[in-house]
C-alpha cells in the first residue's frame, strides 16, 4: 500500500502541491531587449592547443630515454628478463577508472560519469522501473540539461556572480530535509547507494542559484510593469469572478526543426514514465527547460486566457490529477499536469482548515482479511463511543492505539477520495476506517473546522511582482537560447 503523508501530520495521507505557488500572467507586453550577447574569445581552443603542444614537447624529450631502455632490454633478454613488445595491446578496458568526455562545452568537460550520476536520480525517483531503450533516450536529455547547466554556470562566472560553497551546502541540506526527510549526511549515503553522488546534486543546485542571481542582476532591473498594466489586470480579475482557475504543472522541452522528432519521442517517454508512477516533480526538475524547473514545474494558479492557445485547449478538458502531453507549442513541446482547479475570487470549501485526530491500531502479524475486518469494525464502534475528541485519547490508549493530532490541515491537501466526505461531517464525527493488513487500521476524527473567507485575490504589489516574474522568465529563455547559439560544444 503506497503511503501518503500530510505535511506536519498524518502518516498514510498525502499533501498535494509543489514548492511555489505563483500566478503567471499572459500579457503580450514586451520590453525591448537590453541583454547583449557576450562575444566569446576562443580561450578554450587556445588552451587546448597549448596543452597539445606541451604533450608533444614531453614526448620529444622522452624519446632518447625510451630508445636507451629498449636497447638495454634487448641485451638482457638472454638473461631471462621479461620481454614486453613495443606495440602493447591491452584486452578490454585499458583503464576502467578513466573519466571520458561525453561533451566539451566551451572547454569544460561533461563526462559519462556526470551523465550517469544525474540519470541515477531519475531512476531512483522511478524505483528503477525504466526500460533500457528509455534509458538511452533519457541519457540524451540529461546531457542536454547538463550542457545548459554548464552554460549557465559559465555565464554567471564570467559576470562574476558568486555562489559560495556554504550557500550550496545550505540548499543541499534543505533539499535533503524537505524532499527526503533526512539529514545531509544521510542524503550523501542515499545518493551513493542509488548510483549518484552528493557532488552531482550540489552541481545542479549551484547551477540553479547561479542562474537565478545572474537573472536578478542582468535581467530583472530592466523589467518594468507599469501601474496602469497592473490595474488593468486587477479589473479583469474582478470581472472574471467565478471563472475557473487552474493550478498547473509543466514540463517544457525545447526543439528545433532538426530535433523535433527526437524531442517529441523523448517527451512521449517522459509522459509514459510519469503515468507508470514516476515523480512529475523529479522529471520537471531534471528535464524541463522552463524557468519553473527549480520548483518542480509549478506554474501556480492561472486562467485559461493566460495560457498559449495550444495549452488552453488541453487544460479546459482536464480533470484534477490528469496528465496531458506532448503538446506542441512554439519552440518545443509541453507536458501539463492539472494539480487543482478553483473559482476566481470565490471561497472554496476545500480551503477550510481542519483540526483532525488520526487514531491508528496495528494488526498482529499473519492476520487474515476476515479477522482484520472484524477488528476494524470493533475498533470503529469503540472510537464512536468516545463522542468527541476530548475522550478519544483515553479510549485509544485502552485499545492499544496511537493518536496523532493536527489542527492545521487544509481539506484540499487531503486525498481526493477523503475531501468531500470530511467536509460533510460535524466535529466529533469520524470517517469510515481505512488501512491494510500491513499498516493496520486508521480512523480520522474531525475536531474542528475554520471555513474559508471569500477570496480577495492578489494585492496590487503581489500582482505586480507576479507580472515581473513572468517577463523575467520569458527573457531568461531568450538569454539561454543566445548562450547555446554562441557556445562551442564538442560531442564524443
Amino acid at each position: 500500500m503506497s503511503r501518503r503523508v500530510v505535511r506536519n501530520g498524518f502518516p498514510g495521507l498525502a499533501a498535494k502541491g509543489f514548492l511555489l505557488d505563483r500566478l503567471q500572467t499572459g500579457l503580450n507586453n514586451t520590453v525591448p531587449a537590453v541583454i547583449r550577447t557576450r562575444s566569446r574569445k576562443p580561450n578554450s581552443v587556445r588552451r587546448a592547443l597549448l596543452t597539445l603542444g606541451s604533450i608533444g614537447a614531453l614526448a620529444s624529450a622522452l624519446g632518447p630515454i625510451a630508445a636507451q631502455a629498449q636497447d638495454q632490454d634487448t641485451q638482457e633478454t638472454a638473461q631471462g628478463q621479461i620481454v614486453i613488445p613495443d606495440d602493447v595491446k591491452i584486452f578490454g578496458n585499458d583503464n576502467p577508472n578513466l573519466r571520458r568526455a561525453t561533451a566539451v562545452v566551451n572547454g569544460d568537460v561533461i563526462t559519462g560519469t556526470d551523465v550517469d550520476q544525474r540519470l541515477a536520480l531519475i531512476v531512483a525517483a522511478n524505483e528503477g522501473k525504466i526500460e533500457e531503450e528509455e534509458m538511452r533516450r533519457l541519457r540524451l536529455q540529461v546531457l542536454r540539461n547538463l550542457i545548459d547547466e554548464t552554460l549557465q554556470i559559465q555565464e554567471a562566472k564570467a559576470a562574476m556572480v558568486e555562489v559560495t560553497q556554504a550557500e550550496v551546502d545550505q540548499s543541499y541540506a534543505r533539499v535533503a530535509q524537505q524532499n527526503f526527510s533526512q539529514a545531509a549526511t544521510a542524503m550523501d549515503a542515499y545518493l551513493k547507494r542509488v548510483g549518484s553522488s552528493a557532488d552531482s546534486l550540489k552541481r545542479q543546485i549551484r547551477g540553479e542559484l547561479s542562474w537565478q542571481r545572474l537573472l536578478q542582476r542582468n535581467v530583472q532591473p530592466y523589467i518594468n510593469v507599469s501601474d496602469a498594466e497592473v490595474n488593468e489586470v486587477l479589473e479583469r480579475l474582478k470581472a472574471s469572478k467565478g471563472a475557473d482557475e487552474y493550478r498547473i504543472g509543466e514540463i517544457y522541452l525545447s526543439a528545433t526543426p532538426e530535433t523535433r522528432q527526437q524531442v517529441y519521442d523523448n517527451t512521449t517517454k517522459i509522459v509514459q514514465q510519469i503515468r507508470q508512477g514516476g515523480s512529475f516533480v523529479a522529471y520537471a526538475r531534471q528535464y524541463s527547460q522552463a524557468s519553473t524547473a527549480p520548483v518542480g514545474g509549478d506554474l501556480g494558479w492561472v486562467r485559461l486566457e493566460q495560457l498559449p492557445n495550444e495549452l488552453q485547449v488541453a487544460a479546459r478538458e482536464m480533470q484534477a490529477g490528469q496528465l496531458v502531453g506532448p503538446i506542441e507549442v512554439p519552440g518545443g513541446f509541453d507536458v501539463l499536469l492539472l494539480i487543482d482547479k478553483r473559482k476566481v475570487l470565490t471561497a472554496d470549501p476545500r480551503d477550510a482548515v481542519l483540526a483532525l485526530k488520526q487514531i491508528s491500531l496495528p494488526f498482529p502479524a499473519g492476520i487474515t482479511e476476515a479477522d482484520a475486518s472484524k477488528r476494524a469494525e470493533t475498533f470503529q464502534n469503540a472510537i464512536k463511543a468516545a463522542k468527541g475528541c476530548g475522550n478519544v485519547d483515553a479510549i485509544a490508549k485502552n485499545l492499544g492505539a496511537s493518536v496523532v493530532a493536527n489542527d492545521q490541515v487544509k481539506a484540499r491537501d487531503l486525498p481526493a477520495q477523503i475531501q468531500d466526505p470530511i467536509l460533510k461531517i460535524s466535529p466529533g464525527e469520524t470517517l469510515p476506517p481505512f488501512g491494510s493488513l500491513k499498516d493496520g487500521v486508521r480512523i480520522l476524527m474531525l475536531c474542528g473546522r475554520d471555513d474559508p473567507k471569500t477570496a480577495e485575490g492578489p494585492s496590487f504589489e503581489q500582482l505586480q511582482s507576479q507580472m515581473e516574474d513572468n517577463r523575467v522568465n520569458k527573457r531568461a529563455q531568450t538569454y539561454l537560447r543566445d548562450l547555446r547559439r554562441d557556445a562551442v560544444i564538442e560531442y564524443n
